[in-house]
């Protein structure tokens, strides 16, 4: 059942009133391929506009508090915690790491998500005068804990 729409269909809000206030967290990723020669431009902190690494884990932090303003019917939340981390994958990624932590009514996954979306494309925005073929892909929820569902991990490829 799709929790977002009414009985006619239609798109609200679900009410989390009732709903008991319960640890919750998300951890979400994606990657940003690149030319080999972008990435050693970023590592070796010679990118003309700056430490890629730090804005892109700022802008990561700053979209995860702004959920609820990007994607309709988010409830906005009292997040307690959210790190951005990103390493440098050779010859040719950055792979980026997002966990949202809160007390509340309702789960985090779309926060950790924005944040290593947003993280992401700011690195494509950073770069893109020197690596116009930059790829963002494999953005997914890797965890998820708390709540009603319980815990989820995605499968690592090779598991059943």
């Amino acid at each position: 059942m799709l929790t977002h729409l009414d009985s006619q269909g239609r798109a609200n809000m679900v009410d989390v009133t009732e709903k008991a206030v319960t640890s919750r967290e998300a951890t979400a990723e994606a990657v940003v391929r690149m030319r080999p020669e972008t990435l050693q431009l970023i590592q070796d902190g010679g990118h003309p506009k700056g430490d890629v690494f730090a804005v892109a884990r700022i802008a990561g932090i700053q979209a995860a508090k702004r959920t609820h303003e990007l994607i309709p019917l988010c409830h906005p939340l009292l997040l307690t915690s959210v790190k951005v981390e990103l390493q440098a994958e050779a010859p040719d990624a950055v792979r980026i790491r997002a966990r949202c932590r809160l007390a509340g009514q309702t789960g985090v996954e779309m926060e950790a998500l924005t944040a290593a979306s947003v993280a992401a494309l700011t690195i494509y925005d950073m770069c893109k005068a020197v690596d116009r073929g930059m790829l963002i892909e494999q953005v997914q929820l890797l965890e998820k804990l708390g709540g009603k569902s319980g815990h989820y991990r995605k499968e690592e490829e090779g598991q059943a």
